[in-house]
Parts: C-alpha cells; structure tokens; sequence
C-alpha cells in the first residue's frame, strides 16, 4: 500500500510540474512576452497541454487510481480524500481525446494574442473568427464531458465542482432584482463630493502603496512578486511561487490597490495550502467561488471598510506629499465604495458587481445552448447592459471585449466571480463572530489574526471538501445570497443615509 501510495504521488506530481509550467508560460505570456512570441507560444502551449493530459489520462496511473480507491477503508483519510480527488479529475480528463486537448490549448493561445489588438481597437470583428473556434471547442468539450441538463453545467464543472446551471440562476434571480433596486435608490440619494480626487495620481506611487498594503496583509514576497499586466489575476506555480499583477493608471487613484488587495487574497489562499498537498491534487481551491470569496473579502469587507482608511490613509499620504492632507478617512471610505452603474466590470462597485456578472452568464447560457450566435454578441451584451445598468454602451472596448475570460476559452467561470461574493458574506459573518476583535485590529493594521482563521478554517483543507461542504463546516448554513443582500443594505444604507 505504501508503494502504490508513493507511486501515486510520484506520477501526480509529475503531472504538477508539467502544469505549473504551462501556468509559468501563461503569466509570461500576460506579462513580458515579446509581441512577436505569440505563434511559438501557441505551439509550446500546445504541446505542454497534450503531454501533461497524456500523462493523467496513462491507463497506468488510471489502474493504479482504481487499485487504491477500491481499498480506500484501509487507506489513511488523507491518502483517501486524495484518491477520490485525482480519480474524479482522471475521469473527467479521460473523457477529453488528446487531439481535443492540443486544438484547444492553441486556440486558446492564438485568441489571446489577437484578443489583446481587438480590445486595444476596440474591433469585436478582429476578435469573432477566434471566438467561434473557441466556442465550437468549449460545446466539444460539454458533449464529451457529458450533462444531465444544459450544456453548461459540464463547463461549469471545471470551476464549481457539484453546482449546477439552474441553481445558479436560482441564487441570481433574487440577487438581480434585490441589488437593481439597491442600486435605483442609491442613485436617487446623490453622490458624494469627491472633487478631492480630481487630477493625476503618481503611477509609481500608487504601486509602491500597493506592495505596502500586500505585505501587510501576510503576502509573501519571498514567496511571490507583484508585475503589471493588462487585466490583473493571480496565479500559482507552487505554494512557494505564487504571483500577481495590476494595473496602475494616472487617472484613478484606488485601482491598483483594490486590484492589488484583491489579487493578494487570491495569492494569500495559495500560499497557505497545506506544505503536503505540494505537487497534488489537493493543492487548490474546492471552488473558484470559494477561491473569489477570498480576493473579494480582503477587496471589499476590510480594504473598503473604515477602519482600513483609519490606519491606512495617513500611511498612503507619505506616497502623495501634500495631496490628500485636508482628507479624512470618512472621505476615503466614501470614495472606494462609490456605488454607480459603470461599463466596466473590473471597475465596478459592490451594488452593481453581481449585475456585470450575471450579464456574462446570461450570454455564455444563450451561446453554449445555441441560442445565441458569436456575430450578436456585441448588440446582445449591449441591450443586457441597458436592461441591468441604464447605460449606452459606446463601443467594444468598454463592451464585450472588456474581459479576458473568453480569449481563454473559459466558459463557465464567470458565475464564479458573482458566487464569490455570497461565499465572502458567510464566511466574513462566522469570522466576525469568532474574532470580536477583528475591526479593531484591522484599524491597527494587524490583519495576523484574520489571516490565522483563514489559514485554519478555508485555506489549509484544498479540496478535500466540495465548497459546499466547507462553507457548512465553517457557517453551518447554506448558500443563500441573503446574508450578502443584507451587508450590501446595511453598509450602503447607512453610506448613502437610505433607511430602512
């Protein structure tokens, strides 16, 4: 038994490090590859993706996963949580032909390069013969993946393990119609004054605050580094590896940190998986919803609260020397959670995030199921935008090429952003409960307790339990968006002087 368990891991880990050098490739991709790469790329992508599927899906690796799963009552609980894990990825990945897995992987490099010029010209048209591959390969892949329902649900697997396309939209009908309404008395009540903000902000400044505030909160750069690219994600090579990017722009004083804070969480759940989940399965989120619960958390509950602003604006006045000394933290906190209906998601506020996101499922359910053509996009996203957010869309750019998910090929993965958000309301509420002190601390900066409790409670257990499971463990409820409707109410409502 202590062999195969050995063997197990040894052809696990080989799989990992083939991975996580597609990943390395990928971030160089996104962040310092010459224009000119982009053709070889897509070959060594390709390449790379079909010998680490060759390798998972070996009928030796597979026997050997049904050898130990068959004796799992005999195995240690770990050693069986990672039997059924990798056993339920080798089933799924053995549903994928090679051949599949190579197209995809060099669409999926190809779009990305021509996605990059089609939103710098804001020409949806430069971009659609690419989106119609990748669509046609993502329907591929729910056929031989299998559903029991829509199609969606197969793609929607790959990120949220157990979920289903009619339970999501049962969590976003009432979240659409709750925040809509939300969001039409905010913009009833005013806005606050925010002349304070008017002008250009240090670039270099701003991302030297940024790298301030992620060593705070518990990133290590030791372990990391912060690099700009054009939309800003994290991403992970190993627990000792774990990187992230933002932008920074004269114009707007808070983006880069918020992307900052927000990428950090997503960083600070890597770094804190469990030291022998290293090279494994394991190594990751139960979720991307519950991946998101995290960079949303550290974003919005603590980098948008007032005790944040406390601490940290007179700290960020020493970066902006004699820009913001007439400022208060009251003036701060309003400006960062500025509710308004934008065109941008990544901009967006907390009032009107979800509404973004439930646009892009919508359309990713009409063009996975055929309702849908790819040459509509541009006046189907467009007529959303107008019916979720009164806004004229003027053009691509700020429209359906805004982000990058597609250009990846990853249908599926937007309902995650929005699911994120009820799993960040629920687990923030149980921490709350169980570290009275926790503003406190936030107002001194001191965010070791916060991320204690994550490390113990979401972090350490990877995927040994579905999102689902562990949002129970820690809650003891549910998902429901109604403890995210009544932050949103409660911390709006008294923003905006809005009542009951």
């Amino acid at each position: 038994m202590d062999g195969d368990l050995q063997d197990l891991r040894r052809k696990l880990g080989e799989v990992s490090d083939i991975h996580n050098a597609i990943a390395l490739l990928q971030w160089d991709q996104e962040t310092c590859m010459p224009p000119k790469g982009g053709e070889a790329r897509s070959w060594q992508l390709a390449t790379l993706s079909a010998l680490e599927h060759r390798l998972f899906t070996a009928e030796s690796l597979g026997n050997l996963l049904r050898e130990l799963h068959a004796r799992a009552s005999a195995l240690e609980a770990a050693d069986a949580t990672l039997v059924e894990v990798a056993l339920y990825d080798y089933n799924r990945a053995t549903k994928l032909p090679e051949d599949f897995v190579h197209t995809f992987a060099q669409e999926q490099s190809r779009a990305l390069a021509v996605w990059v010029d089609a939103h710098r010209t804001s020409d949806f048209a430069l971009f659609r013969p690419n989106l119609e591959r990748l669509l046609a390969l993502a329907r591929q892949k729910a056929e031989y993946l299998g559903y029991a329902e829509s199609p969606y649900d197969a793609l929607l697997g790959d990120y949220e393990r157990g979920m289903t396309t009619a339970e999501v939209k049962r969590l976003f009908a009432g979240l659409a119609a709750e925040q809509s309404r939300l969001v039409e008395r905010i913009v009833a009540a005013g806005q606050p004054g925010l002349a304070w903000l008017a002008g250009d902000w240090d670039e270099a400044a701003q991302w030297a605050f940024s790298l301030r505030v992620l060593e705070d909160m518990g990133y290590d750069f030791e372990a990391g580094r912060q690099d700009p690219s054009i939309h800003p994600f994290s991403i992970y090579f190993d627990t000792c590896d774990v990187r992230v990017t933002t932008r920074a722009t004269k114009e707007a004083l808070f983006s880069c940190l918020m992307s900052s804070i927000h990428e950090g969480g997503h960083a600070l759940y890597m770094q804190g998986h469990a030291e022998g989940d290293r090279r494994t399965p394991l190594c990751d989120a139960p979720s991307l919803g519950m991946h998101e619960s995290q960079s949303r958390m550290w974003e919005n509950e603590i980098g948008r609260s007032l005790p944040f602003w406390r601490h940290y604006l007179p700290i960020m006045r020493g970066f902006f020397p004699g820009r913001l000394d007439t400022v208060a933290p009251e003036d701060v906190y309003a400006a960062v959670n500025l509710a308004k209906p934008s065109l941008i998601r990544v901009e967006a506020d907390e009032c009107t995030y979800n509404l973004h996101i439930i646009i892009r499922f919508e359309l990713e359910v009409a063009l996975i199921e055929g309702d849908l053509d790819v040459g509509d996009i541009p006046g189907a996203w467009n007529a959303k935008v107008r019916e979720y957010l009164g806004l004229d869309v003027p053009d691509d750019a700020h429209g359906c090429l805004q982000d990058i998910h597609w250009a990846h090929g990853a249908f599926g993965y937007f309902p995650t952003y929005a699911l994120g958000n009820l799993y960040a309301a629920q687990v923030f509420n149980a921490m709350l409960e169980q570290i009275p002190d926790l503003w406190g601390n936030v107002e001194r900066g001191y965010f070791g307790p916060l991320l204690s409790w994550l490390r113990a409670n979401v972090h350490v257990h990877g995927r040994r339990k579905l999102a689902r499971e562990l949002l129970h463990d820690i809650t003891g409820a549910e998902l429901s968006p109604e403890p995210y409707l009544a932050y949103l109410n409660h911390k709006f409502g008294a923003l905006y002087g809005l009542g009951t």
